[in-house]
Order: structure tokens, then C-alpha cells, then sequence
């Protein structure tokens, strides 16, 4: 019966059942074969949630993000990445690394990214002689770039699941961030040279006006990272900062929103919210089974009689992380796998901190990863492109980023340092 009723769940989430569903159904199957009552379950939802004080930062930073993407931000900050790095070879497509990086940290989802910056970023590129295929696999792969900057809402998911500081994640994701980005923008430069791209003139003029017009939004990370690591605020005040200020210069100094599209946004917003919340109860209820039954134990014993190498196990463990993230949406990866990974990475000494920088590094990449990775259909919707032209697309692209991954992954110090060097708790 056990068996027949493990393939149901199995076919169900073959079938494209919620997430939250199969995931509760597992615990419910988890905790009837035990014998313990299913009540338990609602009693370690609450206990869970009720150990979590900053559970309410997930709403505040998401309501943020969609205000943001809601206005006209995103042209502002077009133009000003222009008016700076447009002199570049192939700064255009800097300029999108850039633009959507900023926009993923803020809304922490990659498919708002490429819906809002992609109507605005593809013509741009096009008209401006880049390749098709380049531009489709710029603005694909850089749709979740912006994963590793605060406030960064997986970030925030990562931390509360491992119960690690949060504000070290916040630190420790800058110098891998930027060096993504970094590798990206040189293979942009190369494609800008080759493709013999027109560069512009830089004109001070230009900067200074485009700065103007974006000046409010360019407060904002640096409200952000100098109230929490100035130790003026702290990350609850930083949400509730973030979101007064967005709503100030949105709909009073800017007028890109009225205030009678505060409800919709808030609803949009609450949605993504609601999910993510309705699918960490029910991680959590299968976490503690797994805890219970000692399942962490039983695979780590598993894996040492196989596995006695820390280099060998980070490219196992990267390798099923990439799978994961073309799988599973961001949040249901955090909170399905994490718990399971946690223990296991602790036993061959890697550091919590850098494991949820490697962690949140492969599931960025997932998203473009074929088949099915996230970005590569939100990208055929957007740009109206077939799905296998994408992934052909977005070939060299991962490549650059999974060369980042290995780098991130065995030189820990990427990730480490500015926790060090700054004692960030």
C-alpha cells in the first residue's frame, strides 16, 4: 500500500500538482507510516514559523521589488548604466548585466526581470547590431544574476531555512556577484568587438543627467547595505524602510504609480508571497520527518562509503544542484533541499555560509539551464522565440557560468572574505 501510494504522489507531481501539495503528502505519508498523529504536523508548521522573527521581511522586500518593477525604473536605470558604461565595446549588453542584476536583487524573482527589461533591452541590442542569438542569451542567463546581491529574497529564504546569519549571506554573495558578472561582461566585450558594434562617446553631460533622473532608485542599495552592515538598522527596519521609500519616490516624486494601483501591486506581490509561505509550512512539516526518521544520517552514510573526498562531493553536490534548479522554482528548491544538504555538508567541513553562496550560485544558473529551466520558456514567451532556440542561445553563456560556479565553489574565499576581514555577524 505504501509503495502504490508513493507512485500517486509520484505520477501527481508527474502531472504538475502544486508543489506544496506533493510535499505534504510525503509528510503525511512520512508521519502515518510512524505512527505519529498527523497533528504533529500543524505543531511543527507553528513551532517553525513562530522560531522565525524575520519572516515578515519576505512581504516587505517583495512588495518593494514589484513597486519597482511596476514603474519606470527600469528605463531610469537603462539610461544611467548607459550614460556611464555605453563608451564600453559591447557596453550596451554590459549595461543589461548590469540593469537586470538590480532588478533581480530587488524583486528576487528572474521571470519579473525578463518580462520588465526584455521589451526594452532586446530592441536596443538588436538595433544596435548584436547578434540574435546574443541577445537572447544575455537577457535569458541574466535574469536571475541579480540572486547574490542583498536584498536579495532567496538570500533572506536560505538563511532562515539554514538558520544561518543572514546578514553574512548578504556579504558573502557581493565578490561572487560581481564576478559573474565580471566574466559575463568580458564575453560581452569580446562579442562587441567582433560584431563590430558602434560604441558611444562618453559625455559627462549624459551622466550627470541620467543620474538626475535615476537618483532616487541609486539610493536605494545604498540605504540598504549601509543601514545593515553600518549597523543603523536592522534588517526588519531595512524592509520597512525599503518599501516607504519605493512607495514615496514612486507615486509621489516620480507619479509612475497612483496610489489606486497600490492595491493591485500589493495583491500581485502577496500572491508570490503566499506561495512561498504555503510551500515553507509544508517543507517544513517534511523536514521534520526526515529529522525524525534520521533520513540526513541514512544518505550520509550512503555517501561517505562512497564519497571520502571534499572535492569530489562539491561536484556531486553541484552537479544535483543544477538539476534541482532546471526543476524546481527557486523557493521550492531552497526549502525541499536544503534540510537534506545541510548535515551532509557539515560532515566534510564546508562552511554554511559558502555552501548557501554555491547553493544559491547553481540554482541561479538552473534557471537556464535545459530542458525545462525556468528562464528559457519565460524568455520564448516574452521574446516569442521556440524554446530549442534558446537553449542554443544560452550554450555559451553557462558555460561562462559554470566555470564561475567551479571557481566559487573551490575557492571559498570568494565567498569568505569580506565575513572575515569585517567580522560580519
Amino acid at each position: 500500500m505504501t509503495t502504490l501510494i508513493v507512485f500517486v504522489i509520484i505520477l501527481m507531481a508527474l502531472m504538475g500538482a502544486p508543489v506544496f501539495i506533493v510535499i505534504s503528502a510525503f509528510a503525511m505519508l512520512g508521519f502515518y507510516e510512524t505512527g505519529i498523529p498527523l497533528a504533529a504536523i500543524i505543531v511543527d508548521i507553528y513551532s517553525n514559523f513562530s522560531s522565525q522573527p524575520l519572516l515578515y521581511t519576505i512581504p516587505l522586500f517583495t512588495f518593494a521589488g514589484y513597486i519597482l518593477a511596476e514603474s519606470k525604473t527600469s528605463i531610469r536605470l537603462v539610461n544611467f548604466s548607459m550614460a556611464i558604461l555605453g563608451w564600453l565595446p559591447g557596453g550596451l549588453s554590459i549595461v543589461a548585466l548590469v540593469t537586470c542584476a538590480f532588478f533581480t536583487a530587488f524583486t528576487g524573482a528572474s521571470g519579473v526581470t525578463i518580462i520588465a527589461l526584455g521589451g526594452l533591452l532586446y530592441p536596443a541590442l538588436i538595433k544596435e547590431k548584436y547578434p540574435d542569438n546574443f541577445s537572447l542569451g544575455l537577457l535569458t542567463s541574466s535574469g536571475s544574476l541579480g540572486l547574490l546581491f542583498p536584498p536579495s529574497l532567496p538570500i533572506i529564504l536560505f538563511g532562515v531555512v539554514s538558520e544561518t546569519s543572514i546578514n553574512q549571506l548578504f556579504a558573502a554573495g557581493l565578490i561572487p556577484g560581481v564576478f559573474l558578472i565580471l566574466l559575463l561582461s568580458l564575453y560581452s566585450i569580446f562579442i562587441g568587438k567582433r560584431s563590430e558594434v558602434s560604441q558611444k562617446r562618453f559625455h559627462l553631460s549624459e551622466v550627470v543627467k541620467a543620474a538626475n533622473q535615476a537618483k532616487w532608485e541609486l539610493f536605494i542599495p545604498v540605504i540598504v547595505v549601509v543601514g545593515i552592515y553600518g549597523g543603523f538598522f536592522t534588517l526588519g527596519e531595512i524592509a520597512s524602510i525599503t518599501v516607504a521609500y519605493s512607495l514615496i519616490i514612486e507615486v509621489f516624486i516620480h507619479k509612475d504609480i497612483r496610489i489606486v494601483q497600490i492595491p493591485s501591486i500589493m495583491k500581485r506581490s502577496m500572491i508570490l508571497v503566499g506561495g512561498i509561505l504555503v510551500i515553507l509550512g509544508a517543507a517544513y512539516g517534511l523536514t521534520n520527518y526526515m529529522i525524525d526518521a534520521e533520513i540526513p544520517m541514512v544518505i550520509l552514510d550512503f555517501m561517505q562509503q562512497y564519497i571520502t573526498s571534499k572535492v569530489v562531493f562539491l561536484l556531486t553536490l553541484n552537479i544535483f544542484l543544477l538539476i534541482v534548479g532546471c526543476v524546481l522554482d527557486i523557493f521550492s528548491a531552497i526549502l525541499v533541499t536544503v534540510p537534506l544538504i545541510l548535515p551532509i555538508a557539515a560532515s566534510y567541513d564546508i562552511n554554511p555560509v559558502h555552501l548557501g553562496i554555491i547553493f544559491l550560485t547553481n540554482l541561479e544558473i538552473g534557471y537556464s539551464t535545459p530542458p525545462v529551466g525556468m528562464n528559457l520558456f519565460i524568455s520564448s514567451f516574452r521574446f516569442s522565440k521556440s524554446v530549442l532556440s534558446l537553449y542554443k542561445a544560452t550554450i555559451p553563456f553557462l558555460i561562462i557560468l559554470v566555470i564561475a560556479l567551479m571557481c566559487i565553489t573551490y575557492m571559498p574565499q570568494l565567498s569568505l572574505w569580506l565575513v572575515e576581514h569585517f567580522h560580519i555577524k
